[in-house]
């Protein structure tokens, strides 16, 4: 079943919002316990990370930039 366009801006600021610091409190919190690595491997790391998180909701911020495709013509300001 298809999410509305309501329901995918609902769940994209929950993800935004909640999850996205939850995530980065993670990260940080497993790359102090992993130790020491070389700058470029850090950085590495820290990049795969910050892509990664997105994969899985890709469909979800998927369009939401754009206006809603439901609403009624008289909503939309030209």
């Amino acid at each position: 079943m298809a999410m509305t366009y309501k329901q995918k801006r609902r769940y994209a600021l929950l993800l935004l919002v909640v999850f996205l610091p939850i995530y980065i409190i993670v990260a940080v919190a497993i790359m102090s316990v992993a130790g020491r690595a070389p700058i470029a491997v850090e950085f590495a790391i820290y990049v795969f990370l910050g892509i990664a998180w997105v994969l899985p909701f890709k469909k979800v911020f998927l369009c939401i930039g754009q206006l809603d495709p439901d609403a009624p013509c008289d909503d939309i300001d030209a």
